[in-house]
């Protein structure tokens, strides 16, 4: 099976979930302008997902000519619309924002009482990795350990040739760690398959996530999170999670990790905490499963497509 990163199963699932007869009248392009061919015949939309930095398309977005060969723009956050409509000139009336979503997920009992706790980390290596494993080292609770699933296989075969050689001494340094097992890739099938047998989601990200599906799917499951409060982070995660502020002093990040992760055996086996990992279950999905999310992009592309039949009567 070909691995896929976010925005392919994103993409997946709208093919899943919304009509395939109205999705027939759109060419939906996302990310890089471009990398899906515009069409004369079907409403245009770039479903945008990076963030404003990323080089593929500085030219794209700084042309208010280029700007106009799409119809509308969707934004997976309103952090990331917010970052775009600051930093170039794009039209409030071509822009919305529908945020990802997930699939129905196996539930993490918040009851049961944990003596052993495992905590788990499977995004990419560069999102803070190197932030957890120094954490860990701090960790002398022998009844907390960590599986990591990280690595850059997730968007294929070419780009892991090319850059996992990168991270290979974070690998390494996991699996020196008596009390984290390097596991590597695994498809997001098995992840959310297994996810309910983890207790908590630790990640220090120090990237600027346009929003976060790894943290969406463990808060739905029903895992103890905790994170930074980086990018689209508190948007993604709303009053859910622990925030520690991120911090360019990597040392004292890990610091402040470390003591949020000796404190949750006793967090995690207190009622209050169950009554919130409860409500944060039924929060996420409720507001998030792609049943959800589809009629958000239901209304959006038959309100386009009124429009366009509109202008034509004019």
């Amino acid at each position: 099976m070909k691995p896929l990163g976010g925005t392919e199963l994103q993409h997946n699932f709208l093919e899943r979930y919304v009509s395939k007869e109205l999705l027939s009248n759109f060419q939906i392009c996302t990310s890089v302008p471009g990398k899906v061919p515009l069409s004369k015949e079907k409403i245009n939309i770039l479903w945008q997902k990076m963030a404003t930095d990323q080089p593929h398309f500085q030219e794209f977005f700084r042309s208010s000519e280029k700007i106009k060969q799409y119809d509308y723009y969707v934004f997976n956050s309103h952090w990331n619309y917010e970052q775009f409509r600051k930093t170039f000139n794009l039209p409030f009336e071509k822009c919305t924002v529908i945020k990802n979503g997930i699939p129905e997920i196996k539930k993490r009992d918040p009851e049961i009482k944990r003596d052993k706790i495992k905590l788990i980390y499977h995004p990419t290596p560069w999102r803070g990795l190197s932030i957890l494993l120094g954490a860990m080292q701090l960790i002398k609770n022998s009844d907390i350990t960590l599986d990591v699933y990280s690595s850059t296989e997730v968007y294929g075969d070419d780009f892991k040739k090319q850059n996992d050689h990168l991270y290979q001494p974070l690998y390494d340094q996991a699996k020196t760690l008596s009390n984290v097992n390097y596991i590597g890739y695994k498809s997001n099938e098995y992840i959310l398959e297994n996810l309910h047998t983890y207790d908590a989601f630790v990640y220090p990200n120090i990237w600027e996530e346009t929003f976060c599906i790894s943290a969406l799917e463990s808060l739905a499951c029903g895992l103890f999170v905790a994170t930074t409060d980086n990018g689209a982070l508190y948007e993604t995660c709303s009053e859910f999670p622990v925030y520690i502020p991120m911090d360019t002093n990597f040392e004292n990040l890990a610091r402040q990790f470390a003591a949020v992760i000796d404190s949750i055996p006793n967090q995690i086996n207190d009622k209050g905490c169950h009554t919130h990992l409860k409500f944060q279950q039924n929060f996420f999905n409720h507001f998030y499963n792609w049943k959800t999310i589809a009629g958000h992009w239901t209304g959006f592309l038959q309100g386009a497509l009124n429009a366009k039949s509109t202008k034509k009567k004019i």
